[in-house]
């Protein structure tokens, strides 16, 4: 697996290439497939096939996905980087009930997340949402001595503006940005790629396939299972569905003639946009894990990325990411 460096100076850290979210083994795409067993062995395989970059949330359960990942990586800790998150206020019911990342609830939350993942140290510890109620200079100061004490080893963010990632940055340096990401999410591109190149923080896209969709494994016909969050984005109502296979009939006139599937054109695309993104496709199966780290060695041509490009603007997305309260949600 080849890598790549997230942030600079103090704050970089190197990672696998692709890494894996792992949110989708404990929630967000209906029921899972597999069981705990099954998932730990995907998160080794994982390992066992070059991937060094995990990603999980307290928020993905919620609790219950640190666990999984603790556990499954114990064995090969000092091999892997592991990113987890703050930020949410969660009810005694599991329910993110709004934002928190008031210092002292960051310092909960760090504490907490260390012993469901078994560990001493977080890798990277992202805020999960801007709070518009703390300060972002407070939210960085309290990372910052986290740090200090030894808990954590990296400052991330999660879908902020270029305004909020520059404060943060002058405060603790950002080693990555994590915010969706691909060829039908292109936010980022005229603000925020600058933003981070100015100033040497990395890219995490989530999300890079379109939460499936770019992989052509859906269209109007999908019946999403009951937990899958898709059903209440308005990008996956069937109606949009079908005006967006235009997306997916561009990847797969490329992926044709390359030799690889859809998914991987998707994401070799995403990784020859810049040499510090590194997206985290998430998947519950070997074979579509494989699929996803078999793109680091798609060689898409100057002409291929053009081709793509090109023809992802003449497309008019159909339908928001996000509902209106998940869009007010984020900073881009």
């Amino acid at each position: 697996m080849r890598t790549r460096t997230l942030g600079s100076g103090t704050a970089a850290l190197e990672v696998s290439a692709v890494g894996l979210g792992c949110m989708g083994m404990s929630q967000g795409y209906g029921p899972n497939p597999g069981s705990r067993d099954e998932m730990i062995g995907v998160l080794r395989g994982a390992v066992e096939r070059g991937v060094t970059f995990f990603d999980t949330a307290e928020v993905y359960g919620p609790y219950v996905n640190e666990e999984l990942v603790g556990e499954a990586l114990a064995p090969v800790r000092d091999q892997v980087v592991i990113a987890t998150k703050f930020g949410f206020d969660i009810d005694d019911q599991g329910r993110s009930v709004g934002t928190d990342s008031r210092p002292e609830h960051i310092r909960q939350v760090a504490d907490a997340a260390l012993r469901r993942l078994g560990t001493d140290v977080i890798d990277l510890f992202y805020q999960h949402r801007v709070d518009p109620q703390v300060p972002i200079e407070d939210v960085a100061g309290t990372v910052a001595e986290l740090i200090e004490a030894g808990k954590v080893r990296r400052f991330g963010l999660s879908e902020a503006g270029a305004d909020t990632i520059r404060r943060a940055h002058a405060v603790q340096p950002v080693t990555a940005l994590q915010s969706e990401y691909s060829l039908w999410t292109r936010d980022p591109e005229p603000e925020i790629l600058p933003t981070l190149e100015e100033l040497g923080i990395g890219l995490v896209p989530f999300s890079p396939l379109g939460r499936g969709f770019l992989t052509g494994a859906l269209d109007a016909s999908t019946q999403l299972t009951d937990g899958d969050m898709r059903a209440g984005l308005p990008r996956f109502s069937a109606e949009n569905l079908e005006a967006n296979r235009v997306f997916v009939a561009l990847l797969d006139t490329v992926a044709a003639r390359r030799g690889c599937t859809t998914a991987q054109v998707a994401l070799a695309w995403l990784l020859a946009q810049r040499p510090w993104i590194v997206p985290i496709p998430g998947t519950r199966r070997l074979s579509r894990l494989e699929e996803n780290i078999g793109s680091t060695e798609v060689g898409l041509t100057a002409a291929d990325l053009a081709e793509i490009t090109a023809g992802a603007e003449r497309i008019q997305v159909s339908g928001e990411r996000y509902t209106e309260a998940g869009l007010r949600m984020t900073g881009l």
